[in-house]
């Protein structure tokens, strides 16, 4: 069953917007994030990422549905989420991926690094 946390982030800067919703299932935080995760945007979710972590998360989804856009800064984010977990015995899955996106992913071989699903359900089935 979803609990919905309190957390809602929404920044415009110059243009630039990310949103980034949190809620829960069982012991997995999960992440739906909207708009742009790029040099602008990126530490909301550095910052929440750290936070859940630092609080004790240990398995965390990243559902991208609605991201349309994601640059190297957004995809370091995701890398060092992911080794802060793996140090800590987690893991982050990431979901749900556009086209725009996936193609990133596969040029940056990010796909390869992190466990990458087409839906929410399934990652969170594979935990």
């Amino acid at each position: 069953m979803m609990q919905c946390l309190e957390f809602n982030s929404h920044r415009n800067l110059g243009g630039n917007i990310v949103e980034i919703a949190v809620s829960e299932a069982g012991e997995v935080k999960v992440l739906r994030f909207e708009g742009k995760l790029d040099t602008k945007t990126f530490p909301d979710a550095q910052t929440l990422l750290t936070e859940l972590i630092e609080q004790g998360a240990t398995k965390i989804v990243v559902n991208f549905e609605k991201l349309v856009y994601i640059s190297s800064a957004g995809l370091r984010v995701l890398l060092s989420a992911a080794k802060q977990l793996k140090h800590n015995s987690g893991e982050l899955r990431v979901c749900s991926l556009n086209e725009v996106v996936q193609e990133v992913f596969e040029i940056s071989g990010f796909n390869t690094i992190l466990a990458v699903t087409k839906s929410e359900i399934e990652a969170l089935e594979d935990f």
